[in-house]
């Protein structure tokens, strides 16, 4: 897994974490010719769209996560149904969610149900410093946190297959790397069953308990597995190789005899393997045109859960594990399946459906009765999905003339008589990816009138290998560069104002929007950065003590603090402030481990003293990302006021 200033992106749940919930999402096809040309006009709706508030926007419920009870009656979730994130618990047969916790402070995120009781696991950190304990809500509601301590983090690795216990990984014993401890599921004793002593990272675990996959980055494009025996305590390289191949373990098999995982070894995207462990022989299972993200089984190991990433969206493809022969299942709504779990009997299938126009929804397929039910509603009652604007893929040729996909929001009201303001929208990583899907900040702009592009520039994931690594040593030059030619591209549409268009991103987005205003300060008209850098050297010294394991590869990417101290002051903002010369606003988060707030007070004090306008906003109870709705809802409301102010002249 790439390091990433942003958040990982879990194949099993995608949480919002920032401004738009893509600040850390998940290299380029050939497009056709009219894909790449022009955006196609959107249908707007016969009365025309109307305009929402953000605080409408904001009344839309977010939820995460599914989880079945043992007797396959109920779904555990997280939602912010109360403002922050909480756990909750569904009948399957629908009804009003239930809160098994009521925090008020700091967002907790249901993990599961036990496998044969109805206890809950959970996890928190504390106002966004993501110090995650693991604490249990026992059946009489009281809560204990099964890691104790202080300045560690933790979290569930996976179940034992028999469901006598379960795997935590802890880096309370060294803050530089996590061990592996199992815990009982009756009276929760721990016995430790890997001291990581070698900068590995756990991936995956055996169902009976026996084997361990473990990774190795050395760089973002390059790295290995290794199958650690609990038995004979051993360590095996399982993924021996010559230059840059990236592997992932995602699964070991039900009978605890071969392991799956990810490879793009003699491929431009990655594939599932399988490599047997009694006799070490590895053979491609499955491959498709586009990168495998992940695959996962069924409790029941009769099931297999395949994701692709398919052009900014998640193809899910459920077969029977044995045959490999597709899962039928009822007529769907339209939108993208996420988050797909059976139930422990394999009885029932829950899932979410996601769409540009509707936020997850919760379903529930039973095999029994072939009955599907929708369990939730998110999106919020006063708004009319038909008001809402549909995305678009779109491919344009850089500079270069390579070919840089992206995700377009285009406003109904939007026409070649009609000019509108546009945003670029830059997303985190490096190597994150601008995804559909539902994005409230996204469809709040639109339904402002503002063109919204998610620009998928170099170094993106999901485009192949060779598109991802395309920004490596390169930052603040070329991927910038394909930013510049946005706008450009955004001009030729012949529906934006060549003149009245913003850059805006979020954690190494933001970086982007600080990198634009210093390095090409005659670009865009306002910039916006959320939790970005500002001074690389600063932040690769001051990482989070449990990135220790990317360490290298992070370095390897963007430069060396000691060895590449040049480049990186040549490539860091905040030592070009003196260039920014357009209005800036930037946006932190007061606990943020990941991008610290001297990024943005020193950035914000040097632009200050060009005459620049700059508007500043510090929550002090976020971290790195927006986990609670006033504080999402004000960072939004302030961004269309700042854009109105300079794009449109004072707003409405």
């Amino acid at each position: 897994m790439r390091p990433s200033i942003g958040r990982r992106l879990s194949a099993a749940v995608l949480v919002s974490c920032a401004v738009l919930g893509a600040f850390c999402a998940l290299p380029a096809a050939a497009a056709p010719a009219e894909q790449r040309a022009q955006a196609t006009p959107p249908r707007p709706p016969a009365r025309g769209p109307k305009r929402y508030t953000i605080e409408q926007f904001m009344a839309t419920t977010s939820i995460t996560g599914a989880s079945f009870s043992a007797d396959g009656q109920r779904l555990l979730f997280s939602s912010n149904q109360s403002g922050i994130w909480n756990a909750y618990v569904l009948p399957v047969t629908g009804g009003t969610p239930e809160p098994l916790t009521r925090s008020t402070t700091d967002s907790v995120f249901a993990v599961g149900f036990f496998p044969d009781d109805d206890r809950v696991l959970f996890t928190r950190d504390r106002a966004g410093d993501e110090q995650n304990h693991l604490f249990v809500r026992e059946t009489d509601g009281t809560e204990r946190d099964l890691t104790p301590g202080d300045r560690l983090k933790a979290e569930l690795v996976a179940w034992q297959g028999d469901g006598s216990g379960f795997y935590v990984i802890s880096n309370e014993r060294d803050p530089k790397f996590f061990d592996l401890y199992r815990y009982d599921t009756k009276d929760y004793a721990r016995t430790l069953v890997y001291r990581n002593e070698q900068g590995l990272n756990v991936e995956s675990i055996s169902r009976d308990g026996r084997w361990v996959a473990l990774s190795k980055a050395r760089t973002t494009a390059d790295n290995d597995l290794h199958l650690y025996d609990t038995r004979s305590k051993t360590l095996k390289h399982l993924t021996p190789h010559q230059g840059n191949i990236r592997h992932e373990a995602q699964a070991f098999d039900p009978a605890s005899k071969r392991l799956y995982f990810l490879s793009d070894e003699g491929s431009e995207f990655a594939q599932l393997r399988v490599v047997d462990l009694d006799d070490g022989s590895v053979r491609v299972h499955q491959k498709a045109d586009w990168d495998i993200a992940f695959t996962y089984f069924s409790w029941d190991g009769r099931h297999r859960v395949t994701g692709i990433n398919e052009d900014g969206s998640t193809k899910i493809r459920i077969t029977d594990a044995a045959t490999e022969q597709p899962l039928a299942l009822p007529p769907l709504p339209a939108g993208q399946l996420r988050q797909v779990t059976f139930s422990k009997d394999g009885q029932r299938l829950a899932f979410y459906v996601n769409g540009d126009r509707a936020p997850n929804n919760l379903f529930v397929h039973d095999f029994k009765s072939r009955q599907l039910r929708q369990l939730t509603q998110s999106l919020a009652r006063e708004i009319v999905a038909d008001d809402l604007v549909e995305a678009q893929v779109l491919r344009f040729k850089s500079f270069d003339g390579l070919v840089i996909p992206s995700i377009y929001y285009r406003p109904h009201e939007a026409t070649p008589e009609r000019k509108v303001p546009a945003v670029i929208f830059v997303h985190g990583g490096p190597g994150g990816q601008t995804r559909r899907g539902y994005s409230a900040m996204m469809q709040h702009l639109a339904n402002q009138g503002y063109a919204v592009l998610g620009i998928n520039h170099r170094g993106s994931a999901g485009y192949g290998k060779s598109f991802y690594a395309a920004d490596d040593r390169k930052h603040g030059r070329e991927p910038l560069w394909d930013c510049i030619e946005a706008k450009a591209f955004l001009a030729s549409l012949g529906h934006v104002d060549p003149e009245r268009i913003a850059i805006m991103g979020g954690s190494y987005g933001g970086y982007m929007t600080l990198a634009a205003m210093a390095f090409r300060p005659e670009a865009f008209k306002v910039g916006i950065d959320i939790f970005g850098v500002s001074n690389w050297l600063r932040t690769l010294e001051s990482i989070p003590p449990y990135w220790e394991s990317f360490r290298e590869a992070l370095y390897a990417e963007i430069g060396d603090p000691v060895k590449d101290k040049e480049f990186l002051i040549a490539t860091s903002p905040l030592f070009h402030a003196k260039e920014i010369r357009k209005p800036l606003m930037v946006i932190q988060g007061r606990n943020d481990p990941r991008v610290i707030k001297p990024e943005s007070d020193e950035i914000v004090e040097a632009v200050k003293k060009n005459g620049v306008p700059v508007e500043y906003l510090v929550f002090d109870d976020e971290g790195h990302g927006f986990s609670k709705k006033r504080n999402e809802l004000e960072a939004n409301r302030r961004i269309v006021e700042f854009l109105d102010k300079h794009l449109k002249g004072g707003g409405r």
